[in-house]
């Protein structure tokens, strides 16, 4: 059995609990996921 996993919903799962667990990282997290996409999209998935 083959499993495929992409990044940026595992990333974007992460990000969603550590917000609803605590709420005063969301600056953070967003800054963090916007910087990883953004990293993604210019050198493509490793």
């Amino acid at each position: 059995m083959n499993l495929h996993l992409s990044i940026g919903p595992i990333v974007s799962l992460v990000a969603g609990i550590l917000i609803l667990i605590m709420p005063r990282l969301l600056n953070y997290i967003v800054a963090i996921y916007l910087i990883i996409i953004g990293l993604l999209g210019l050198f493509g998935p490793m």
